[in-house]
């Protein structure tokens, strides 16, 4: 049976067989008691007694159904049975339990009332004591513990909701904070890195219009290019800080890979690529991983070791994507040290790690250094991860 199903034929007892079993034992209890008063026998074993006790044993059965049709069978089977301790008062405190101070609850009160006063008349001792204390203890006393009951389900349902509602408050609070801030990051770019870019893409152009020989004109030309695209996924950057849309450009895959790696050794950089034409069709998480990595990567070397022979790899198979960035070791530094905002390869790991990916770096035997990353193809591998 599916856990839907079973929670479907339990409804009645709150969806919780821990339940059923309670009230099982709840509304077996009175007449295991009357068994045990009466040396294990009952006083009165005509079939409208039984039929009664059965009644008003599924009554008690079914009453966090039912609770006012409970209350009034349980009534109703006490005149005709001999009064069974336990029953009137558990019928009653349900139904103010359930129902609260509602109509359903003070008729039901009301019916055991007045089925109560034969049985005191019929005593043949009729005094105000004794019959205030049976109703008192079999009527008021369980209709006022079950209104207490459902008054503290109602006082921690309003701080639930109270709760939650202050939740609801904060997340929003948050999301508006965040976004306050999202714009206010993509305003300070704007205004400080493309009026930087933009500075060093308007000198690349004068640098190439007045270039001395034809490799100036083209390091010229390689700086405006890069620029450029430079400025366009700034451009999209700021536009997703802004409007929450996919950063990426679509140069972004493992097709970019080739284009970056062109643009590298057009700026005069030894830098070759072993990957297979046409490039791996990969997800497009996978191919913006990838192509960040080696984009950081090249970035890395052509900063620390100027010069230096760099190699990338790029091989896949049906589960996953390799690729492997190593340059060799440079003697010939910068001749100013060039800045570095100490994040490279920690945006590098989280990229490869929200496609459940690997990422190893560290030096090589030569002094060199080498970044391999391992990116899985299939969501199943990512979520195993």
């Amino acid at each position: 049976m599916s856990r839907l199903q079973q929670r479907s034929w339990l409804s009645w007892w709150d969806g919780s067989p821990r339940s059923l079993l309670f009230d099982l034992a709840v509304a077996g209890a009175p007449i295991a008691g009357e068994f045990y008063a009466h040396g294990g026998r009952l006083t009165d074993t005509s079939p409208l007694t039984i039929t009664a006790m059965i009644a008003a044993f599924s009554a008690l059965l079914v009453r966090r159904r039912f609770p006012f049709a409970a209350a009034l069978v349980v009534a109703v089977t006490s005149l005709n049975v001999e009064r069974v301790l336990g029953f009137v008062e558990v019928a009653l405190y349900t139904v103010a339990s359930r129902r609260g101070p509602r109509l359903p609850t003070w008729l039901a009160a009301t019916a055991n009332v007045l089925v109560l006063l034969p049985v005191v008349l019929d005593w043949g001792d009729f005094r105000i004591g004794p019959t205030t204390t049976i109703v008192v203890g079999s009527v008021v006393v369980p209709v006022l513990l079950g209104l207490w009951v459902f008054g503290r389900r109602r006082v921690l349902a309003d701080f639930r909701e109270q709760a939650e509602q202050v939740e609801r408050e904060r997340e929003l609070l948050a999301e508006r904070a965040v976004e306050a801030q999202r714009r206010e990051i993509a305003r300070e770019m704007h205004d400080v890195v493309a009026h930087r870019i933009g500075v060093v893409s308007r000198h690349a152009d004068i640098l190439a219009a007045n270039a001395s020989d034809q490799r100036s004109a083209e390091l010229a030309e390689i700086i405006r290019s890069t620029s450029a695209t430079a400025m366009s996924e700034l451009h999209d950057m700021l536009r997703a800080l802004r409007d929450d849309a996919e950063p990426e450009p679509a140069s972004a895959s493992t097709t970019g890979i080739a284009e970056l790696v062109d643009g590298a050794v057009r700026s005069g950089s030894n830098v070759q690529l072993h990957m297979a034409e046409p490039a791996p069709e990969v997800p497009p998480e996978v191919g913006r991983a990838a192509y960040r990595v080696v984009q950081e990567a090249l970035t890395n070397a052509a900063k620390h070791s100027p010069h230096a022979a760099v190699l990338v790899a790029v091989s896949s198979d049906d589960d996953e994507l390799s690729l492997t960035v190593t340059n060799r070791h440079s003697p010939r530094g910068h001749a100013v040290a060039l800045p570095s905002s100490g994040f490279g390869l920690v945006g590098m790991r989280e990229r490869v790690a929200l496609t459940g990916g690997r990422l190893n770096t560290g030096r090589t035997e030569d002094g060199g250094y080498r970044v391999h990353a391992t990116l899985p193809l299939r969501p199943e591998d990512a979520a195993s991860e």
